[in-house]
């Protein structure tokens, strides 16, 4: 067997050695968002390219691509941010080509997850996309016949030995890697490659692994290229409204997983003001009459009080959100990778601090033996009920001088471990569990400057660990997961919600792909098998094209993600929905609750004419009030107040660039096909003089001083928008 790894400092010579040893029919896995190795994926990309004879398949999901302007204007907006922001990220030719049209014959790209609305009218991927639930990613990479598998990755002395860390990216990899050796074994000729990159933080758990699952490194600091960050979303007031209400149903010394976006971000806020500020927090919940209408769900299923004992991450995604909560001790319920640890905290028998009871314990629920082991002794000492620094030799403990024969079943030896032996409190301790991270550069930043213990709280790990119960390997037994998920919170985005309760999250019922299931499946399926856990869905109760408005609460719809019988809570900027166990009448009544009342009537006539929900039934009186305005004036003294603000955990833009995203977004629903539409160009034009205070803004888009009519229009568009908005 050849000796592995074996390292290239050029990515060429690798892609030499990987078609020497694979053939030109390449089939290559990459991971999901920042943990591609670019520069290798570039230059294999490039040879196939170039060399017709190459057969290439890409199996991966989230090609991450700079955001790019539609229009003249958000080119101008977006060129200088692009380049500040993302200079030095090395961007994916093959994306770049797929844009243009032009990815090669011999080259195919197949992905199971996108950017939202990423590849609407893109032919090639909407004709290659792979349905696939995120815990099966591996087995259908697998099934597309995977014979290269790559990935980003970062260095570290661990105990005298070098280490890599998976760092973004274990989830997939950890259950893909050892099933292609198995593969391999039976003749298939493989290569598992590993792109060092020392910008990426060195994160702890299932991630850490040794350089000898890797056929090839490649490793240069010329790769080590600047990530990807996503930038900051800003959270409107519907965005908001939908989190803090999502906040009220965490439960104190649960469990959550989120995911990202604004949704997301808007209930990480809401979980921080209600532990560090709760009272606004209940002022608000009670002044905008949250609890008056949904107070008995929030009471069964959630709180409003801070939290005492804190809760776990458990959670496909890591964003930056839980770093904002573990600051704010909001995530700080501690959970070990131990059934009977775990199970004597939940049972209050024990906690972190460690005494002669904990030991005790332990004997008495069969952890470890009376007469102690190698195996025994090691346990204990992993998880710091004894202490560091101990030998055990020959049945004999080693400590402070003594020899302590480790029969614990003897009162003297037990009374002699208790003085010479126990350690202060448990250690390895996890306060969130995670399969992969995407998130903005300073959200990377910060994983690099926590402290090794700080970050070893943070266990990276499968995805089949943390989407789902069975399964996976017996360390993560089912056992473990329920007593460490308890009061499970999973909390997701989706794009419609149907009368009867379906949710649909990645796709149009004309068949095109908006994004993926991902892992949302994984966590309805898993709310409903946990006990005391949770589906909580949220659902902005509209959607805008232009100055079209609908809604996203529908009679029926064509394509469905989560099925009805699957139904649980769901949540838009109007209400909260708990539809678990419910008739489909009360599902109708209490979705029609939280629609938006422009679409209330006609919703609860197609229910009515298909004799789902009684004739005679009206909305009550105190739903008819579902209008954006209402929102926007509810949360006005606060906002005035400092809550609530456009972006809480900090942006990218500066202040000129978040006044020019404001006014163009405002611009941008004021058309509906170009400039020549706008429906108030006709006062536009007749601006003649250019406002000093419009100068900064017309200057960081290039026309203070334009050269052209199309120019002159648009600066008067510009300047339009500035008075529109009050902003001049």
């Amino acid at each position: 067997m050849e000796k592995r790894p074996v390292f290239y400092q050029d990515v060429e010579k690798c892609v030499d050695a990987v078609i020497q040893k694979v053939g030109k029919k390449i089939v290559l896995g990459l991971p999901l968002g920042l943990g591609k190795p670019n520069e290798f994926a570039n230059a294999i990309y490039r040879r196939a390219k170039n060399d017709p004879s190459i057969e290439l398949i890409i199996c991966t999901a989230l090609s991450l691509e700079r955001p790019k302007g539609n229009s003249d204007l958000e080119k101008r907006f977006l060129e200088p941010f692009v380049e500040r922001k993302f200079g030095g990220v090395v961007d994916l030719d093959y994306m770049s080509d797929l844009r243009a049209g032009g990815l090669p014959e011999n080259v195919e790209l197949r992905e199971f997850y996108a950017k939202a609305g990423a590849y609407l009218n893109v032919t090639h991927t909407q004709q290659n996309y792979i349905s696939s639930n995120y815990t099966h990613a591996w087995r259908d990479i697998l099934d597309n016949d995977v014979n290269v598998i790559a990935q980003m990755v970062c260095k570290k002395e661990l105990d005298g030995r070098t280490r890599y860390s998976m760092s973004c990216n274990p989830e997939v990899a950890l259950d893909l890697g050892p099933a292609m050796r198995e593969l391999e074994k039976k003749g298939k000729k493989i290569c598992i490659i590993a792109q060092i990159n020392q910008n990426l933080p060195f994160m702890y758990g299932d991630a850490v692994v040794e350089p000898e699952i890797y056929d090839m490194v490649i490793d240069s600091s010329a790769y080590y290229s600047r990530l990807f960050g996503a930038p900051k979303m800003s959270i409107p007031t519907p965005d908001y409204m939908i989190g803090l209400q999502a906040s009220t149903l965490i439960k104190d010394g649960g469990t959550l997983q989120i995911g990202i976006g604004s949704l997301g971000d808007a209930l990480c806020y809401g979980l921080q003001l209600r532990h560090e500020n709760n009272a606004e927090y209940k002022r608000f919940i009670n002044d905008t009459h949250i609890y008056e209408k949904f107070g008995h769900v929030i009471d069964r299923v959630g709180g409003l009080e801070a939290f005492d004992e804190g809760i776990l991450g458990s959670t496909e995604m890591l964003v930056d959100g839980y770093l904002h909560l573990l600051k704010s001790h909001v995530v700080k319920r501690k959970t070990y990778n131990s059934v009977p640890i775990q199970r004597l905290i939940n049972e209050g028998k024990i906690d972190e601090k460690v005494t002669p009871k904990t030991l005790e314990y332990l004997i008495e629920a069969g952890a470890v033996r009376p007469r102690l082991s190698s195996a025994d002794f090691n346990f204990l000492s992993e998880f710091g009920i004894f202490k560091s620094g101990m030998k055990f030799k020959d049945g004999v403990i080693h400590a402070d001088g003594q020899e302590i024969p480790a029969d614990l079943s003897d009162s003297q030896n037990m009374e002699r471990v208790i003085q010479h032996c126990l350690g202060d409190t448990l250690k390895n301790d996890i306060l969130i569990h995670g399969g992969f991270f995407l998130g903005p550069e300073g959200f990377y930043q910060a994983l690099n400057d926590m402290s090794e213990e700080e970050r070893r709280k943070i266990f990276m790990t499968s995805v089949l660990n943390v989407n789902q119960l069975h399964g996976n390997n017996p360390y993560y037994s089912e056992e473990l997961k329920v007593l460490q998920r308890r009061h499970g919170r999973f909390v997701n985005a989706c794009l419609m919600v149907t009368l009867s309760g379906a949710v649909v999250s990645d796709g149009l019922e004309n068949g095109q792909v908006i994004s993926g299931v991902g892992g949302q499946y994984n966590f309805v399926s898993q709310a409903h098998a946990l006990p005391d856990a949770r589906s909580i869905l949220m659902c902005k109760a509209t959607r805008a094209s232009g100055k079209n408005i609908a809604s996203n609460i529908v009679f029926n719809y064509g394509n469905t993600t989560i099925p009805r019988h699957l139904r649980d809570i769901v949540i838009t900027e109007y209400g909260i929905a708990d539809l678990r166990g419910k008739t489909d009448k009360e599902v109708i009544r209490q979705l029609v609750n939280i629609t938006d009342s422009r679409f209330q009537a006609e919703l609860l006539q197609k229910a009515k004419d298909a004799k789902k929900i009684p004739a005679s039934y009206q909305i009550p009186d105190q739903f008819r009030n579902n209008y954006p305005q209402r929102l926007e004036d509810e949360m006005a003294p606060y906002k005035k107040a400092g809550l609530f603000p456009p972006f809480p955990f900090g942006t990218d833009f500066t202040d000129e660039e978040l006044v020019i995203g404001k006014v163009l977004k405002w611009l941008k629903s004021q058309m509906t096909e170009g400039f020549t539409k706008v429906s108030s160009l006709s006062k536009a034009m007749t601006i003649r003089t250019v406002p000093q205070a419009a100068m900064p803004y017309l200057e960081r888009l290039g026309l203070d001083a334009p050269n052209s009519a199309k120019e002159k229009m648009m600066q008067k568009m510009v300047i339009y928008a500035l008075h529109a908005q009050n902003v001049i």
